[in-house]
């Protein structure tokens, strides 16, 4: 059975809006000395994520046994989000903002269709055995956005109210 146009074009969206993430945390670890370790660690970790779903799409029946629930549903949401991404990739590479500009925005990100969708996956009951193989590949990374939260904590940078 091949993947149907509708999971193949979700998967890409999906695998670009984690490496697009991956770039950004990378702009990030150069730009951010102080927080190096942290954005290194998200960048691979996004890296990570887009190398599972890549794994996924070489499957030769990927949609037998691809979880359901593991992509957005929402091509629309996920290439606004990758079109937001790019966007401040640029901005950030040309007038980088401040170490709380750049959490914050991470933040946000992290809080996106895409990204707030594979939290809920990681987060759901599943049946399948490749669903919980996913998990478990994963599982060291969960919530990215609740671990910026944390660090910004203890960093003593402020949370933005707009989020």
């Amino acid at each position: 059975m091949a993947m149907s146009p509708t999971v193949a074009s979700l998967l890409d969206e999906s695998i670009q809006l984690e490496l697009n993430l991956a770039k950004l945390y990378t702009l990030f670890n150069d730009r951010f000395a102080e927080d190096e370790d942290f954005w290194w660690q998200l960048s691979m970790e996004e890296r990570s994520h887009a190398v599972l779903l890549q794994q996924e799409k070489k499957q030769p029946q990927p949609l037998a046994f691809f979880p359901e629930n593991l992509l957005s549903r929402d091509i629309e949401a996920l290439k606004a989000n990758n079109g937001v991404i790019l966007t401040e990739i640029e901005r950030f590479a040309s007038n980088p903002g401040s170490r709380e500009d750049a959490l914050n925005l991470a933040l946000k990100i992290e809080m996106s269709a895409g990204e707030s969708h594979f939290q809920e996956f990681m987060e759901s009951e599943t049946g399948s055995l490749t669903a919980e193989l996913f998990k478990q590949l994963a599982s060291e990374d969960q919530n990215h956005a609740h671990r910026i939260r944390d660090y910004m904590k203890e960093n003593g940078i402020r949370i933005a109210t707009t989020l």
